[in-house]
């Protein structure tokens, strides 16, 4: 049976034109009626770049727009529907599952049942996620396929074009970290503060940053990382007194347990801070991080619920989204938080699972088959 409308996410790639034919000459031949494009909103709707990167996004599906009819055309096909859209902008999208959601939402709406994905789909802009996205539309009723295209040799390119902003903001912060060790006041930390900045903006500007810094986004993400040291340094010291009378006091419980938390932070950057503020803190240390999950192992229950509370992620989301990203309910509020481990654990652990069976946790850390829906909970 022919399928009647097909679903195509695109993104800027070096196969995205080869995909739109692929799709195109599909069309031709197997008779579906409408082919809709649409483009995932990976940006924040106070995010100060929005306009310019929804604009963006409109060009792109506009541009894609205009190949899929001129290949249709060429093809002697006319009543084939062309569609495009940009979706998720309401909703804070952190990783394949929340884009693989999005997209099945679309499909229910506009009566669609298949999706067509380009080889190189990058919604996210670095990281390749297109394994983990047909991971995450497999457990939809979605038929997905990947385009049948040639895939063009690529070399990464690690440094990237050198600009007067970039070397600028590493000069500036090379020579502050340098100050701060040293005096400012005295002539010789100055000529060698200036020395050093200078070693390390010419070395390393090419392939520390991204992206050149923004104003007034990148300023305001100093100062509010600024002012997010001393609360890290608080919640250390604190865990620390915790995690000592613990320790020394036998009567108190020890449960070294392994716990899974989703978080709303973003990729790169954010994601990587979160779990190293998580690491620094004793008694958590983040084990692996995938897409928009964090699985921690916790050493004390008051570890766990501090986890939960979600207080390192709120501070995280302040410093590089503001004071509005924060006020996001916490990973208990949202109920995307597990534990994988012990007498508690209410979901399966990835990493017994590995082999393709469904394995869930058992109270003395070993696995056993699960013959029910795991998330009800094991040794019920």
């Amino acid at each position: 049976m022919a399928e009647a409308r097909v679903l195509v996410p695109v993104e800027e790639s070096s196969t995205l034109r080869s995909t739109v034919s692929h799709v195109t000459s599909e069309a031709a031949a197997d008779g579906i009626e409408a082919i809709h494009f649409v483009h995932l909103a990976s940006w924040r709707t106070d995010d100060p770049s929005a306009t310019r990167r929804r604009a963006a996004a409109s060009d792109l599906l506009e541009e894609v727009a205009v190949w899929a009819r001129y290949d249709l055309e060429d093809a002697g096909v006319e009543d084939v529907a062309v569609e495009t859209s940009i979706v998720g902008e309401e909703a804070y999208l952190f990783g394949p599952g929340d884009f693989a959601d999005q997209l099945h939402r679309y499909a229910d709406d506009h009566g669609i049942d298949t999706v067509i994905l380009d080889p190189e789909y990058t919604p996210v802009g670095n990281t390749t996620l297109l394994q983990p996205m047909e991971f995450e539309l497999a457990s939809t009723p979605l038929s997905v396929r990947e385009a049948t295209v040639d895939r063009p040799a690529r070399h990464v390119r690690i440094a990237k074009e050198l600009t007067g902003l970039r070397f600028a903001a590493v000069f500036g912060l090379s020579f502050v970290f340098y100050m701060v060790l040293g005096d400012p006041t005295y002539w010789f930390d100055l000529v060698t503060g200036v020395a050093s900045a200078l070693v390390v903006a010419i070395s390393l500007s090419r392939v520390s940053l991204d992206h050149d810094p923004t104003f007034p986004e990148t300023p305001m993400r100093l100062f509010r990382g600024v002012i997010y040291v001393p609360v890290l340094f608080f919640e250390i010291l604190k865990s620390n007194l915790v995690v000592a009378r613990v320790i020394l006091s036998p009567s108190l419980p020890i449960e070294p347990t392994m716990t899974r938390m989703r978080v709303l932070v973003g990729s790169g950057l954010p994601v990587t801070t979160l779990a190293n503020s998580i690491t620094l803190t004793p008694g958590t240390l983040t084990v692996r991080a995938r897409d928009a999950d964090l699985y921690v192992h916790t050493l004390i229950p008051w570890a766990r619920e501090g986890l939960f509370d979600g207080g390192l992620e709120r501070w995280t989301r302040f410093v590089f989204y503001g004071r509005e990203a924060a006020r996001l309910p916490t990973p208990r509020e949202r109920d995307d938080c597990a534990v994988l481990q012990g007498p508690d654990a209410d979901e399966d652990m990835p990493l017994l699972a590995a082999d393709g069976g469904r394995s869930i946790a058992t109270g003395d850390g070993s696995s056993e088959p699960a013959d029910d829906d795991p998330r009800e909970g094991p040794n019920r």
